[in-house]
């Protein structure tokens, strides 16, 4: 029965979720149920891809990646793939009309993880874009449940969420970025040199970037604001965290944010969504 490859196919995209990310598990957790099965091949084909460029070392990184590109490709026209992940994704993808050029951004900008070790502006922003922008945009295609005009009303704003939330990521990975891939995302700035007041350069950037993506989380319809809210909460935690945290220590260890305090903040977050106070 086809429909018993379909379920663990779901099932692996849901696994590599939340074996890769509790936090973003969590957030997926308060969505309508409708939505889990969706956001999770979304988030596993992101996952994949990521970890080609990121982990896969001493191994043909780019043969990988421009394989499982066409494989994302094929699985898409064809509606199967005996890969569990794409499977799944194709299905998502078929299902709720992602456009593909989304697909072609996100898979551009793992390819600039193999080649660019530093960034100008441009391509920091492009950069960005495919990594974070683009993957908020096939989400959103979930959470207004194909509505096209809602979509459009709401996707600068689903941007800049997803734009807040990937430079958070660059911050709090500046040690293994550097250290570790030899990466350099912020442009202009020479790591040797971070100091408070590049940092806060940055942070004032990123609250832009939150302000807008917040005022987009108060539009969405009911069934998705809860879990997007719970993954704003997390962020802005994690945020807060790091501008209280000196320049130097952020070069040398990742800012994290314990379990024990990620539920705290679900209780609090859960009243305030209740009261009606987002």
């Amino acid at each position: 029965m086809k429909k018993l490859f379909d379920d663990v196919s779901h099932e692996m995209s849901m696994l590599t979720t939340k074996r890769y990310s509790t936090s973003f598990s969590l957030g997926i957790s308060f969505l309508h149920k409708s939505m889990h099965k969706p956001i999770y091949a979304i988030y596993g084909f992101v996952r994949f891809a990521d970890e080609i460029v990121d982990s896969f070392h001493g191994f043909e990184q780019k043969d990988l990646l421009d394989d499982f590109k066409k494989q994302t490709y094929v699985a898409i026209d064809q509606g199967i793939s005996l890969n569990p992940i794409l499977h799944s994704f194709q299905w998502v993808v078929r299902a709720y009309n992602i456009p593909l050029d989304l697909i072609e951004t996100f898979l551009n900008s793992m390819e600039m993880d193999l080649e660019k070790k530093e960034y100008d502006k441009s391509k920091y922003e492009q950069y960005i874009l495919g990594s974070a922008e683009v993957v908020g945009l096939m989400c959103l295609k979930i959470f207004v449940n194909g509505n096209d005009a809602e979509y459009e009303r709401l996707k600068p704003l689903a941007m800049k969420l997803g734009s807040a939330f990937q430079k958070i990521n660059f911050l709090r990975d500046l040690k293994a970025d550097y250290q570790e891939l030899g990466r350099t995302y912020f442009p202009g700035i020479d790591l040797n040199e971070f100091n408070s007041t590049v940092k806060k350069e940055i942070e004032a950037d990123i609250e832009i970037d939150f302000k807008l993506g917040y005022e987009g989380i108060k539009q969405l319809p009911k069934q998705a604001r809860f879990g997007v809210y719970m993954a704003y909460i997390y962020y802005y935690k994690l945020f807060t965290k790091i501008k209280s945290t000196p320049a130097e220590v952020i070069l040398n260890e990742r800012v994290r944010i314990p379990n024990n305090k990620k539920y705290r903040l679900f209780v609090t977050s859960f009243v305030r969504h209740n009261l009606n106070l987002l």
